[in-house]
């Protein structure tokens, strides 16, 4: 898995990377929890989401936000994260011209940040917003919210609590065109102590079912003119 170094908007980037075998392989982009939280890319579900979706032949990126590890700059409460996580992209594809499609996961504060890179880059068919923190963050810019995803949170979440996560989640389902499937890990905190394998199981089997062609939305109705 090679370690990389990329320019990003405030200075250089690192991150791991492991290109797909194909040249058209979709991108996965992971995103890691807050910077000032001990977040980083080396954290144990970011780095279990990177290999799930590496094992499945996904060209697979994640790298730490400004100002951890050996990323340069500080950190900027948000406006400057997505820009990192924009750049990382950017710089993903720039490699991978023959990649049409992404998908973003994030955990925590990064998929805060992974849902607003959504709404910025069309070519992201496909979200995981693990642990999101709506009571913390303000997700109204998800109007409407351009694609289908997976959202999943723990039971006992005292840091994002699950009645939050459950507002976001009627707020999405109202949409026409998208898909948003709502998984809860029993008795599971923020961190997911002692359920990341269960966690993983419910992320692993959401993709496969999407790779495979299942979770379609319903049509939207055509308009008789």
């Amino acid at each position: 898995m090679p370690e990389v170094i990329f320019n990003g908007p405030a200075g250089r980037l690192e991150g791991r990377y492991q290109p797909s075998k194909e040249k058209s392989a979709p991108i996965a982009l992971i995103l890691h929890p807050h910077p000032q939280f001990g977040g980083t890319m080396n954290n144990q579900i970011v780095y279990q989401l990177f290999y799930m979706f590496q094992k499945r032949g996904f060209t697979t990126l994640r790298f730490n936000f400004r100002g951890i590890g050996r990323s340069q700059g500080e950190f900027d409460h948000g406006a400057g994260e997505l820009s990192d996580a924009a750049s990382a992209l950017d710089w993903v594809q720039s490699l991978h011209p023959d990649s049409k499609t992404c998908w973003v996961a994030g955990y925590s504060f990064g998929s805060w940040i992974g849902m607003q890179l959504l709404m910025r880059r069309p070519e992201i068919e496909g979200f995981m917003s693990i642990a999101p923190q709506p009571n913390t963050y303000d997700f109204s810019f998800l109007a409407p919210c351009p694609s289908s995803g997976l959202i999943i949170n723990g039971e006992a979440d005292k840091v994002a609590p699950e009645k939050d996560v459950n507002g976001l989640v009627e707020k999405l389902k109202t949409q026409k065109g998208i898909l948003i499937t709502h998984r809860t890990v029993a008795n599971a905190n923020h961190f997911f102590n002692g359920q990341v394998e269960t966690l993983m199981s419910e992320c692993e089997d959401y993709l496969d079912r999407r790779l495979n062609g299942e979770l379609v939305p319903e049509p939207a109705a055509k308009r008789i003119r």
